[in-house]
């Protein structure tokens, strides 16, 4: 007789819902017969988890911005917990998500249900004292940065580096003539992704700042071409194009695009990129970059004292040096960020040692598969717990 496997799954962001749905499909390709529950986005929801909360409100970041959505989160995590406690799962996975997710793992752990971590918290960035909470509450970690495996080790939690889901996951289904042509831009002209993010936050800090560097940057290259490709997690409506006098007239407008976020960079010469998940994407389908980024003036506060690492974007932490540039808080101005972007259209050599500096990126990430090799432990963890 077959043995059915109840499963959990929490990814509280964007990117978390798309390796979720990755690790999700390759469970089931292991166990068929298993039944997923848990919050997500429509990815999951595709691969056939039964979402009891979509992620959509719970995608903040910063400590002002949390308490601004701080109804929403209660909510979740109020029917986490009674889910669990009623249903009583043969695994709970949590996919980063850190403040969320660790207090579902100790609900977890006092009921006595197994907790896998797949893709985990940046502890090894802020607030390492976290690291022991994880220790308790966590069996098992899947980690997909090259040196997380060390840095967990080191602090006696069981960690396997699996290598990056995005290796799988990220291709463009057309060149850059086919995605010219299909959004009324001429592929012979400069195009410029602007990449604000994939939470509401993030696009309202962000948009307006990259607006205004679109404005420098067609003042000085007037035929310069524009797109926006969106997170799913945003709304069109959000970004207020017209709002903006780069953007005004009709021949001005970007392109904004839904669903064809890989095929938007991929089609770019530069992306001007939040610091995220999106810089390794950029990373891997070998667009050039510059990383931003801006959190309410609280957080970078706070984050001046909390965190631990030299850089901001995980194309640079991987590679271990300055590969793309930064321009943070401060120092995200549209003058400033504009004036990276334009050096880089005009010099194609710096270009092209970029896009090598981002395929030795990539190389780091592993060779495909972590998906595949997160299920497997997963799978260990269910099993020896049966056992018991």
């Amino acid at each position: 007789m077959k043995v059915s496997y109840k499963i959990f799954i929490v990814a509280g962001e964007a990117s978390g819902d798309l390796h979720g749905a990755g690790l999700v499909s390759a469970l089931k390709d292991r166990i068929p017969q298993a039944s997923f529950t848990g919050i997500g986005g429509e990815k999951m929801r595709n691969a056939g988890v039964d979402l009891l909360f979509t992620n959509t409100d719970l995608a903040v970041v910063g400590i002002t911005e949390v308490l601004a959505q701080i109804i929403p989160i209660v909510r979740a995590f109020s029917l986490t917990v009674s889910w669990i406690r009623r249903e009583r799962p043969d695994l709970v996975i949590l996919i980063d998500y850190p403040e969320f997710n660790l207090m579902v793992a100790g609900r977890a752990r006092k009921a006595g249900i197994p907790v896998f971590y797949y893709i985990s918290p940046q502890v090894w960035a802020w607030r390492r004292g976290r690291v022991k909470k994880i220790r308790r509450r966590v069996d098992r970690m899947a980690v997909i940065l090259p040196f997380e495996q060390e840095f967990f080790r080191s602090h006696h939690v069981k960690a396997d580096f699996v290598g990056h889901p995005l290796v799988d996951t990220v291709w463009s289904g057309m060149s850059r003539t086919e995605f010219c042509t299909e959004h009324g831009l001429d592929p012979s002209l400069p195009l410029v992704g602007l990449v604000p993010g994939s939470r509401h936050g993030e696009v309202t800090r962000l948009f307006p700042v990259m607006s205004g560097a679109a404005g420098v940057i067609r003042a000085e290259m007037p035929q310069t071409q524009f797109v926006i490709p969106l997170a799913p997690t945003i709304d069109e409506g959000l970004l207020r194009i017209d709002e903006y006098p780069v953007f005004r007239t009709r021949d001005d407008r970007p392109a904004v695009c839904a669903g064809e976020t890989y095929e938007a960079i991929s089609a770019s010469d530069v992306i001007l990129a939040t610091s995220g998940t999106v810089t390794l994407e950029a990373a891997v389908l070998g667009t050039p970059m510059v990383v931003t980024y801006r959190v309410s003036p609280v957080s970078g506060v706070l984050g001046r004292f909390l965190i631990h690492v030299q850089y901001a974007s995980l194309v640079n932490l991987v590679a271990g040096r300055e590969v793309v540039p930064e321009l943070l808080q401060d120092q995200a101005t549209p003058d400033a960020l504009a004036e990276e972007v334009l050096f880089m259209l005009r010099d194609k050599a710096r270009r092209m040692r970029m896009k090598e500096d981002l395929r030795d990126v990539t190389r780091r990430l592993g060779s495909g598969g972590a998906a595949g090799r997160a299920a497997d432990l997963a799978l260990e963890i269910i099993e020896r717990n049966r056992i018991r």
